[in-house]
């Protein structure tokens, strides 16, 4: 019976022991995810530096792409050493953030075949934001259809009451050319792709919810729909394009 009683009153300290230990894994897992995505921010815009280096790109790309990189290395001390930046936010006109993402991965997206195009119905679309995290989350937008869909990718901006909706398709995998799909480019693409854990789109919804929007994607054989929406600063002049 004593034995009994002992085993019944060491309960408490082992469920408090499991219960701390399993805080402590969870605590682990988020920061894991965190440096995986940070680090994954980090890659994007060396990627676009690497290929504009080899394609006579644009020096606005170059340069977005290192401010892009800047940014990534910021994120990735603040979530090793938990140096935390200010946030800059600031009204941030859409258009020619978008347009320079699109220029960033036209390299990319010629490497596999493929086209990227970019459609504006929405005049000077003003947010109110981060300049910098709405720019990384397009061109993981964009880079996800590259990669991931068909080779005509088209990024189209309209406005939609007082929110802007920014659509990023693509024409889906079937579509590809069989000599895309056997490419080196494109084997290597697959491979990373293995490694990956969704950690782009994470990034997308996280900056969507950090701007009162939203994200929302669809995926069939015919292609895939990337939709993100943002609440605009509503002006009647910005209605002008």
């Amino acid at each position: 019976m004593t034995g009994l009683l002992e085993i019944v009153a060491g309960w408490p300290l082992a469920a408090s022991m499991a219960a701390a230990v399993g805080a402590q894994g969870l605590r682990a897992g988020r920061r894991r995810t965190a440096l995986n995505e940070a680090l994954h921010e980090l890659r994007r815009p060396l990627q676009a530096l690497a290929l504009a280096g080899g394609s006579g790109a644009a020096a606005g790309a170059v340069e977005s792409s290192v401010e892009l990189a800047g940014a990534a290395l910021e994120r990735l001390d603040h979530t090793v050493n938990g140096n935390a930046g200010a946030e800059r936010r600031e009204e941030v006109p859409v258009r020619p953030l978008v347009e320079a993402a699109v220029g960033r991965w036209q390299a990319r997206s010629r490497l596999g075949g493929g086209s990227l195009r970019l459609g504006w119905w929405a005049g000077k679309a003003l947010v109110a934001g981060e300049r910098l995290a709405l720019a990384q989350a397009v061109d993981n937008l964009i880079v996800n259809a590259i990669e991931h869909g068909g080779p005509a990718v088209t990024v189209e901006a309209r406005r939609h009451g007082s929110r802007l909706r920014l659509l990023v398709a693509d024409s889906g995998r079937a579509s590809r050319p069989l000599a895309r799909r056997e490419s080196p480019a494109e084997a290597i693409t697959r491979l990373a792709g293995r490694r990956r854990r969704g950690h782009g789109l994470a990034v997308v919804r996280r900056t969507a919810s950090a701007h009162g929007g939203r994200f929302s994607l669809r995926r069939s054989e015919s292609g895939s729909l990337a939709v993100l929406e943002l609440p605009l600063i509503d002006r009647r002049e910005d209605l002008v394009a």
